[in-house]
């Protein structure tokens, strides 16, 4: 068995940003007109009235800013408040399978590598564009990695871990002398942009990380051990797919419509369940694998934590390091990208990892829905 490493991460970000200040603006000005096109039946008591967001709620309930998007326009439109990305033909690359394209190549570059280099494309992200076939098929075709595979593989915002783990464990039983692990996340379009609870959480992205044989190369970072763990939760949920056009007994198929503020078929979450609950979850799983590995917390360098939270964040990190910890210990990309579900811990890694020393310690760490979650300590090389 040869141990696989991780060479090199990429990343693509989108042209358009929408900053908290914007977002409320958008989203009060969809309060006032609903509000005012139903004042009757909320006098009434049949419709609930729906209450504006400010700048502050958003800032202190999550430590975002600003959030990078596809289509700024649309989701800022209040008669749309959906992103808008035209349809393409079967013959033209789909977007997600694009954006990764574009972070796999970063990845690449950064590397010194080329396509010819890697054997599969592992897709890891939370809302898969379709069915079939495989945004990572498509992919590899796109790279020209003819001898080769590709597979779609869904853990919500874990993806990426458990992809990583999935990818190492390949490359060590010699199936494979490199792996893409690609996270391509177009968020805007799962969330319900109406929701005061959760119109601000998300944004769009696309990572890579490249895994390769531990003799093909140079630099990167040694993996020290893998852990996974699932737990069933309703907590967070979307239930959005194919089935959802067989559950009305009138065959009234019409596609499912964006704008109830507690749409199922949307992202939803109760927030303060999973704050409680995950918490310690995570924390937990962090410091027994830590334990497993004989890492004590004076040998950890960093933590690279799913981005969905700041005081969540900064909660683990304290737990983990048993002492106050943030900023170079905990480092947050949350201000500037949101929460953008499995690539947010791999930015965070891309970001604030080409400081650290040889044999610097730090572990990568995601959870999500699920519940998921998944821890990856590494060494720099």
């Amino acid at each position: 068995m040869t141990a696989a490493v991780i060479r090199s991460t990429g990343l693509w970000t989108p042209d358009e940003s929408i900053t908290n200040a914007e977002l409320v603006d958008s989203f009060n000005a969809y309060v006032a007109k609903f509000n005012a096109e139903n004042a009757a039946a909320i006098e009434a008591g049949e419709v609930e009235a729906l209450s504006p967001s400010s700048v502050e709620f958003i800032e202190k309930a999550s430590g975002i800013k600003s959030r990078y998007v596809v289509d700024k326009a649309g989701v800022l439109d209040i008669d749309r408040m959906v992103p808008f990305i035209p349809e393409r033909s079967n013959e033209e690359i789909s977007i997600l399978a694009e954006i990764g394209l574009k972070a796999c190549q970063d990845a690449l570059a950064r590397a010194g590598k080329t396509a010819a280099d890697v054997d599969g494309v592992i897709v890891a992200a939370s809302n898969m564009q379709r069915g079939y076939p495989a945004m990572a098929v498509e992919i590899q075709d796109a790279l020209g990695i003819e001898d080769g595979w590709g597979f779609d593989m869904n853990v919500a915002c874990s993806s990426a871990t458990f992809g990583l783990q999935s990818a190492a464990d390949q490359i060590a039983a010699g199936h494979a002398r490199a792996i893409l692990v690609v996270n391509p996340e177009i968020c805007s379009g799962h969330l319900n942009w109406r929701d005061r609870d959760s119109h601000f959480i998300f944004g769009d992205v696309a990572t890579a990380v490249l895994l390769e044989r531990d003799d093909l190369g140079e630099g990167g970072w040694k993996i020290l051990g893998t852990k996974l763990k699932t737990k069933f939760s309703n907590n967070i949920r979307n239930n959005f797919g194919f089935l959802n056009r067989t559950e009305k007994p009138t065959g009234d198929n019409k596609p499912i419509q964006n704008g109830a503020p507690k749409d199922d078929k949307l992202f939803v979450q109760e927030g303060r369940k999973v704050f409680k609950e995950v918490v310690p979850m995570v924390s937990e799983m962090i410091r027994g694998h830590m334990d497993e590995l004989g890492v004590e917390p004076d040998d950890l360098r960093r933590v690279w934590l799913h981005q969905a939270n700041i005081n969540m964040n900064l909660m683990i990190a304290r737990k983990v390091f048993g002492r106050e910890a943030g900023g170079e210990d905990a480092p947050t990309i949350l201000d500037e990208y949101a929460n953008t579900s499995s690539a947010g811990s791999i930015i965070a890694f891309h970001k604030h990892s080409d400081d650290l020393k040889s044999g610097d310690r730090g572990v990568i760490c995601s959870f999500g829905a699920g519940y998921s979650a998944g821890t990856v300590f590494v060494e720099k090389i």
